[in-house]
């Protein structure tokens, strides 16, 4: 049997971005308890490029489906990539700015799973996704 779309996609991203965010507080946290070295901020970086790249690539999965899903995984590949350009460039109004876009792509990511779970509660469109 072939699993469904939105099954696969969502547990390749909970587990993907769940990783990632343990691996990157390890990173950030580690340095601070005295159990690793300081990464460099072109380490983090490509890091957080890397991270954008994938995102981008699981961002063409969701093209067929919700244009609310569209705008939680494009927002969320744009900050992997500001947040990379603020490590890069050591500026820190980029980081800024990808802080606030950030809050952007989690607002619409509580919308969408607002609205799916309302939707199916009700078994009918309470909010547009």
């Amino acid at each position: 049997m072939k699993p469904r779309m939105e099954t696969l996609l969502g547990t390749t991203a909970f587990t993907s971005y769940g990783l990632f965010w343990w691996s990157f507080v390890a990173v950030l946290v580690m340095p601070s308890l005295g159990l690793a070295p300081k990464p460099p901020a072109v380490a983090v970086a490509s890091y957080l490029l890397a991270w954008g790249i994938f995102t981008a690539l699981m961002t063409a999965a969701t093209l067929k489906g919700p244009k609310a899903l569209q705008v939680v995984f494009i927002t969320l590949s744009a900050l992997f990539f500001i947040l990379a350009i603020g490590e890069f460039t050591g500026i820190p109004e980029i980081t800024i700015i990808g802080g606030y876009e950030g809050i952007f792509c989690g607002s619409s990511a509580i919308y969408l799973a607002i609205a799916d779970i309302l939707n199916e509660t009700y078994a009918k469109t309470v909010l547009p996704v």
